[in-house]
């Protein structure tokens, strides 16, 4: 059963995760250019499976999730994107707000597709009217998922510490309900 809202902006579909995807998922994590912001090292295939499962099982959990992202032109499969609540345990951040993450096969980088399937993930975020705000975090040399927060409307609120590394918190406003 597919919980994920299926989501279609002009070049991108944001739907729910399926097994099919498990090959291009690895395919994705093996990039240097994709771990080395998030996980440090290439995922082996059961880690890839792990978060496929996971990425699902948030939709149930928690009425939000991250969502598989299809190019509509060429259907083939150049990401993920969504929201979480990983309970991080950020120093100098307690709330449990959703937690925005993306990322884009480095083919497809660079050319405004994160922004545009994160702005359309937003969106749909807002329409819940559940959160007042979610949260990224981006390490300081990240400099292409500052742009795109930035873009978003994420706005810097402090630095801290993640797995022994620097990183910066940034929230992003919810618009406020119109009455």
């Amino acid at each position: 059963m597919d919980l994920a809202p299926q989501i279609v902006t002009e070049r991108l579909i944001l739907r729910g995760h399926r097994a099919t995807d498990h090959d291009a998922a690895v395919a994705l994590w093996s990039r240097p250019e994709i771990y080395q912001y998030i996980t440090g090292e290439a995922l082996g295939t059961q880690d890839v499976w792990m978060r496929l499962l996971r990425y699902s099982g948030l939709w149930d959990f928690l009425g939000y999730g991250y969502w598989a992202v299809e190019h509509r032109e060429t259907g083939a499969y150049i990401g993920q994107m969504g929201f979480a609540d990983f309970k991080r345990g950020l120093v100098g951040f307690d709330g449990h707000y959703p937690e925005g993450g993306w990322m884009i096969h480095p083919d497809y980088a660079g050319k405004g597709l994160a922004t545009e399937g994160m702005a359309a993930a937003c969106a749909w975020l807002d329409q819940q009217q559940r959160w007042d705000k979610s949260f990224c975090i981006i390490g300081p040399d990240n400099d292409a998922s500052i742009a795109v927060a930035q873009k978003l409307g994420y706005r810097f609120v402090l630095d801290t510490e993640f797995s022994g590394e620097r990183t910066a918190v940034y929230f992003r406003q919810a618009p406020q309900p119109l009455s």
